[in-house]
């Protein structure tokens, strides 16, 4: 739910079935309604994705995940470029909470590809880097990563299934591709072994969001 304030989010939101979908909170929300995000989005019945990616000293990123467990959210996640001391004390502090809502680390954004890492030093390219933060994630203890449902390909194989994978740039076919550089339709990413599809615009834009959520989850299994 990518909107700038909470009265748009849940005017969306209220056009939506909470038992077939669940909604995330990025950055553009939460800094413009804070916390109020959360609750009003969980009062409506929706478990929340909060998508703030936290990347900091390992304190201030722990710390950010206990005050997001307290707030009842589903699911967070953190970005596993923070290392592996950020990402223990992240794993340490949601453990330690009442409420722990899953764990994931985000490897490499979907709108990044092999030029681009090149130019942020990282010169194994972007596959090689998202199975490096992928197995880093792993060790820490944590629930699963995010990536793009392409590199998930090379990477479910080599982890436990309870491991899961969240995936981004899922695009029906026929949607624009907006600024995502490695995308894929709902039911290839499905058949790809993802666990959680991170659809936005191809719903919120839709003039129709509650039809094309059903079209998608109906391309599910067809």
């Amino acid at each position: 739910l990518d909107y700038p304030d909470i009265e748009k989010a849940t005017t969306t939101a209220q056009k939506l079935d909470p038992s077939v979908c669940r909604v995330k909170v990025g950055k553009e929300l939460f800094t413009a309604s804070g916390p109020v995000a959360i609750e009003k989005l969980m009062k409506l019945g929706f478990d929340v994705f909060l998508d703030l990616k936290f990347h900091d000293i390992p304190n201030t990123a722990s710390r950010a995940c206990k005050s997001a467990a307290s707030s009842g959210v589903w699911m967070l996640n953190v970005h596993a470029s923070g290392g592996r001391k950020m990402l223990d004390f992240c794993r340490e502090a949601i453990d330690k909470c009442v409420h722990s809502p899953l764990l994931i680390g985000v490897t490499v954004l979907t709108s990044i590809g092999d030029a681009e890492i090149l130019e942020l030093g990282v010169n194994s390219g972007v596959r090689e880097q998202v199975m490096r933060l992928a197995n880093l994630s792993n060790e820490c203890g944590l629930d699963g990563i995010v990536c793009s449902p392409s590199d998930m390909i090379a990477l479910r194989h080599e982890f436990p299934t309870n491991f899961s994978f969240v995936t981004p740039g899922i695009r029906p076919l026929g949607s624009p591709k907006h600024d995502q550089a490695r995308v894929m339709s709902p039911s290839e990413a499905l058949r790809a072994g993802a666990d959680y599809l991170v659809i936005g615009r191809p719903i919120t834009e839709s003039k129709d969001p509650a039809m094309a959520l059903t079209e998608i989850n109906n391309s599910l299994f067809n």
